[in-house]
C-alpha cells in the first residue's frame, strides 16, 4: 500500500545490498545509505530517494544520463558537486539542476564535510536509460521490460560488430 505523504524525519536509510556494495578500490571512496520513496508514494515516472553519504565518500560514480534529469536537494551537510568539468561548493538548502546530456552534464555529490551529507535525489524515470561513466569510460544501458529489467555495462572503445554472436 503506498501513502500520498511521507516524513522526512520518520525516513529509515538502508546500505546498498551486497551484491550491488562497492568493491575492491572503489570501496574506499564510496559509500551510502539510501531509502527509495518513490515506490512508498506511489509514484511511477518519477524517482525519489534518500541518498546518505559519509564524509570524504561518494554514492555513485560520475556519470551523465542520456534520457532522465536529475534534481538534488541537499538537506543536511555539505560537499562538492562535479558538473562537467567544474566543481561546485553544495551546503544544506542547495538545489542542484542535473539535466540529462553527455560529458558535458556528467555529475557526483562528494562529502567533503565532516558529518554526513543528506539529499534528496529525483529524477525522471524513462523506460530505457544510457548513461556515461566518463572517469571509467563505461557505458551503461538499463531497460525496463516486460519480461523484467535489463542491465549492460561496457566500455566505448571495444565495440562489437551488429551481427557479433548471430
Amino acid at each position: 500500500m503506498t501513502t500520498p505523504i511521507l516524513n522526512l524525519s520518520q525516513i529509515t536509510t538502508q546500505a546498498r545490498p551486497a551484491e550491488y556494495a562497492p568493491t575492491g578500490q572503489a570501496a574506499e571512496r564510496f559509500d551510502a545509505r539510501m531509502a527509495r520513496l518513490g515506490p512508498q508514494l506511489g509514484l511511477k515516472q518519477l524517482g525519489c530517494s534518500v541518498v546518505e553519504v559519509p564524509p570524504r565518500m561518494r554514492a555513485f560514480p560520475f556519470h551523465s544520463h542520456r534520457i532522465d534529469d536529475e534534481l538534488f536537494i541537499v538537506l543536511e551537510g555539505e560537499g562538492q558537486l562535479r558538473l562537467g568539468e567544474t566543481v561546485h561548493p553544495v551546503k544544506a538548502g542547495d538545489v542542484i539542476g542535473c539535466p540529462s546530456g553527455g560529458p558535458e552534464t556528467a555529475h557526483q555529490l562528494i562529502n567533503t564535510g565532516t558529518r554526513q551529507l543528506r539529499y534528496l535525489a529525483i529524477s525522471s524515470q524513462a523506460p530505457v536509460e544510457v548513461c556515461q561513466y566518463p572517469d571509467s569510460g563505461k557505458l551503461g544501458v538499463y531497460a525496463d521490460l516486460p519480461t523484467g529489467s535489463f542491465y549492460f555495462m561496457g566500455r566505448e572503445n571495444q565495440p562489437v560488430d551488429y551481427w557479433d554472436g548471430e
